[in-house]
């Protein structure tokens, strides 16, 4: 693949380029890696996130390639339907750097045909000129792509996980097998929100980076959790963004520092599993939130009720559920924010409520992936149902399951899961 050629463009000078390198070589130092062994990272899962995150990364280190190596994985064999090509062909021809990109690669033909219905284009083949399925509308920098899970992972240095929660466990589970011989443990950063519930022997949430440490039996020491108010497309289009990476000194610092870009501002916390609750939190709360902006038609008023109840209604779970919060200040509740505002999650709400989809279709949509709310909205329910967590109930003095205080969520779940 000749994708790195033109990645290494951004940098205007060469003072730039030769700060690039510099932190390459800081966190090739950390890592332990020899000279003429580039730093492996692999993408693993490429929804739009997931894609954009190694775009972000192929973008910035990609012309050092005796340095960094970068791939990404996406299982093979999803097919592109027709409308979706004649759209995605209507994107290219509206942007002149990608169409004399494609026309470069001779890669322009084949989205001719898929247009014309003559051809079958696959998402991991768009994926390889710099299309996700998932974000038609942004195209990014073209991406190694490599669909054998084994060939992609064996020998990562850094593996991004990308995927769906509902997937980690499994995907992660078959990584765990091809790194048994593995020497040294690789490091991972988590991108997904999204929780489980784990009802034995004691009600506790299950988060992706414990489902990930579980399966790879890599330690939660080498595991981190990236959030923050992240819209994928808005990024990768360079507006201004915070993020926070959350884990141990060790890594989390060398890696903020390799993350960081002049438009990705990348924070560290030591606070893992906060972050991770309230990463898995918000998306229930989108979809709330979704349906009052749909049904108050956008009134101001009705949404910012919403968001006072809301807040408050996942500032007393997350307290529930942790022993020792960090106090949930801005920038966790600006991941809330800005996934009521614009994120898939408010969307499915939205059309939910306006009735352009139902609950019928499922929560895997079409152009917009997996809707990580609905299955937590059953997972926070089941377990904020136990009777084992109980609390007292202020007004009616007796002790009740914790769901009883949390009306919103109470009923998302009639709405979503008992329909």
């Amino acid at each position: 693949e000749d994708g790195a050629h033109a990645a290494g463009g951004h940098a205007s000078n060469g003072h730039a380029n030769g700060a690039v390198e510099e932190k390459v070589d800081e966190l090739r130092r950390v890592m332990g890696k020899a000279d003429g062994d580039p730093l492996r990272i692999v993408g693993v899962g490429a929804g739009a996130w997931g894609s954009v995150f190694c775009a972000l990364l192929q973008d910035a280190y990609g012309h050092l390639r005796d340095k960094v190596q970068l791939r990404i994985w996406r299982r093979p064999g999803r097919a592109v339907d027709r409308a979706t090509a004649e759209h995605l062909f209507n994107v290219i021809n509206a942007r002149e750097d990608v169409l004399r990109r494609l026309i470069r690669r001779c890669a322009y033909l084949k989205y001719v045909e898929g247009r014309l219905g003559d051809r079958t284009l696959y998402a991991d083949e768009i994926l390889r000129d710099g299309f996700c399925l998932n974000m038609i509308d942004t195209p990014l920098c073209p991406l190694k792509v490599v669909t054998n899970l084994q060939e992609a992972v064996w020998d990562a240095d850094i593996v991004i996980n990308g995927l769906p929660s509902t997937e980690t466990r499994v995907v992660f589970g078959e990584i765990g097998r091809y790194w048994k011989e593995r020497v040294n443990a690789p490091v991972i950063i988590s991108l997904t929100k999204g929780i489980e519930a784990s009802l034995d022997p004691v009600p506790r949430i299950i988060t992706p980076t414990q489902m990930i440490s579980k399966a790879t039996k890599v330690p939660l020491d080498n595991i981190l959790y990236l959030g923050g108010p992240n819209i994928a497309s808005e990024i990768y289009n360079k507006e201004y963004a915070n993020a926070r990476i959350c884990g141990t000194d060790k890594w989390r610092k060398p890696l903020a520092k390799f993350l960081r870009q002049p438009h990705f501002i990348v924070w560290d916390n030591s606070d893992l599993i906060t972050h991770e609750v309230m990463g898995g939190l918000k998306n229930v709360y989108a979809i709330g939130a979704g349906m009052v902006a749909a049904l108050t038609n956008e009134s101001a008023t009705s949404k910012s009720v919403y968001f006072a109840l809301c807040t408050s209604e996942m500032i007393y779970i997350t307290h529930l559920l942790e022993e020792e919060p960090e106090k949930l200040a801005g920038p966790l509740l600006a991941d809330t924010y800005v996934t009521l505002l614009k994120g898939r999650n408010a969307w499915y709400g939205h059309k939910l409520a306006k009735g352009e989809l139902t609950l019928e279709m499922g929560d895997s949509i079409k152009g917009k992936g997996t809707i990580q709310g609905v299955s937590a909205v059953d997972a926070f329910y089941k377990l904020l149902s136990q009777d084992s967590l109980s609390v007292m109930h202020p007004e009616a003095n007796k002790s009740v399951a914790p769901v009883e205080m949390c009306p919103i969520l109470k009923t998302l779940h009639k709405i979503l899961i008992k329909r």
